[in-house]
């Protein structure tokens, strides 16, 4: 019987389940659609890295000798499903769809439509792309009435044998977060990660994009990432040799300038599908046992990939699709237009923006702590905020964006996913960075006309938010330092948060 087979944009795996058992009359369908492209208002280089990528695997698919249908945008097909259906009316010989499992839930429902609407038989394979899959997070979840990343990231260490000893991690510790955030000085230079020169390939996707979303953020002529599984392996690899020995004490750091530090920038290739967890995972393993890295820089490097990003996609899995409405907090502020132009006085915003806008891309600390920590204190609306994320980062995929956003950034939630509010004053910015140096607001002020807004909106959101966080364990200290605050004290912060709240769009 010959199939056909369907690729997701973020399924360009050579392992891919549903290419395991490919035969000669079986056909390979890609498709650039439109719905895919527009469902948010992705930024310029990630389009080009996801059009761009998938051209270069069909390809390669076709000089293995594989019949390959690829629809290009041009051709303006609206959906995936279009694709298929059209695909069967060309090839009448096929008589069956496979297609690994979508990572999104909404594409997810999509496909699971696929039989009905066809009238043939549609085969959906598990993606054993990821190390945990759903049945073994749900046998993990069971039971528990708290969800902790670090207990499931100990299982994984075990399960998958990384930086073990036999039964005990190496090192004697599970965690070495804790030295894992230094402060960057200035005089430490951070090497420039690996960048691919585009092809004449990528030279039509970009022009592709430039006509087709103009009004996109960011400048599609400055792509500058890999797009071959090849051209990955090498920016990990340089990543490991060049800057993963830094990588542990830096990866918490910010510096005015310096968008990428000593972070992999390869986080877009792995949820593409153009790199493999376990083999990243594998080099920096063996990269610490020939003693080329620090412990620490291992470790931090390898819970990123079988701790966090594990972990969040069997949450958001377990969780979907009621986790997407959550709105613990109750926020409803608009959106300020500065996450989209990054015209704002405050640098520290100025500068994680406009990371954002250059490269489709800001380190995870930029993510959490300067535009996720502002927006959890100004209460803006969860929704506006995760559609925000999806659009402007070049990794980003509901599965690992919403349980991040939601969960970790603005605590919207509940708590499922983390332990406390990730809510900081600009103490720890100016602790973590140097971006309070030559900014227009003062960062020891609380009030006053150049006082911090984070200053400010760090109390005012414990204050409001007091009912619902009062009694969390974690932010008893920073209660007990606002009760002791005096009237008059208390009342000059709100004051100054209030007018903070009303101009926002002017910060």
């Amino acid at each position: 019987m010959a199939k056909l087979i369907l690729i997701l944009g973020d399924q360009l795996s050579p392992a891919l389940a549903s290419l395991r058992d490919v035969q000669p009359d079986d056909v390979i369908l890609l498709a650039e659609v439109k719905a895919e492209a527009h469902y948010v208002k992705h930024h310029q280089l990630k389009i080009v890295l996801i059009f761009s990528a998938m051209r270069h695997f069909a390809k390669v698919l076709r000089e293995q000798g594989y019949q390959v249908n690829y629809i290009d945008y041009p051709q303006q097909v609206p959906s995936l499903y279009q694709a298929v259906a059209d695909t069967f009316t060309q090839h009448p010989e096929l008589n069956q769809l496979v297609v690994t499992e979508a990572a999104e839930y909404r594409l997810q429902q999509e496909l699971l439509t696929f039989a009905e609407r066809l009238t043939k038989p549609v085969t959906i394979l598990e993606d054993d792309r990821f190390i945990a899959n759903h049945s073994m997070f749900q046998r993990w979840a069971h039971g528990r009435s708290q969800f902790r990343m670090e207990y499931f990231y100990r299982e994984m260490r075990r399960y998958t044998g990384l930086l073990m000893e036999g039964t005990q991690p190496s090192g004697g510790q599970w965690n070495f977060d804790a030295e894992n955030r230094r402060q960057c000085p200035s005089d430490v230079i951070a090497p420039e990660p690996l960048w691919q020169q585009p092809d004449e390939i990528t030279a039509e996707v970009i022009q592709l994009v430039q006509a087709q979303f103009p009004s996109h953020m960011g400048d599609a002529t400055s792509f500058k990432y890999a797009v071959t599984g090849k051209a990955a392996r090498a920016a990990f690899l340089h990543f490991v040799e060049h800057q993963l020995p830094q990588f542990g004490d830096y990866q918490d750091a910010m510096r005015k300038d310096d968008a990428f530090l000593f972070h992999s920038v390869c986080s877009m290739y792995l949820n593409i599908g153009l790199l493999d967890a376990r083999w990243m995972c594998q080099k920096v393993d063996q990269a610490w046992r020939q003693q080329q890295v620090p412990l620490n820089a291992a470790e931090g490097f390898i819970r990123q990939i079988i701790g966090w990003r594990e972990y969040v996609r069997g949450l958001y899995w377990l969780l979907m699709p009621d986790y997407r409405q959550q709105n613990f907090l109750e926020t409803t502020t608009p959106l300020p237009s500065y996450y989209w132009h990054g015209k704002t006085q405050m640098n520290c915003m100025q500068q994680a923006i406009g990371d954002t806008i250059n490269h489709a891309y800001s380190h995870h600390i930029h993510r959490l702590m300067i535009t996720g920590n502002f927006a959890l204190l100004a209460g803006l609306d969860v929704s506006e905020v995760s559609d925000w994320y999806l659009a402007v980062y070049a990794d980003a995929f509901e599965w690992v964006e919403l349980p991040n956003t939601l969960g970790m950034a603005l605590f919207a939630d509940g708590g499922v996913l983390a332990s406390k509010p990730y809510a900081a004053s600009g103490n720890y910015i100016q602790r973590m960075s140097n971006y309070c140096h030559n900014c227009h607001y003062q960062v020891k002020q609380t009030v006053g006309d150049k006082a911090c807004p984070f200053n400010a909106l760090y109390w005012d959101f414990l204050a409001r938010n007091e009912v619902k966080l009062g009694g969390n364990a974690r932010l008893q200290l920073a209660y007990q330092q606002w009760r002791r605050k005096s009237e008059q004290t208390q009342s000059e912060i709100l004051a100054k948060a209030s007018s903070l709240l009303i101009k926002l769009e002017q910060l």
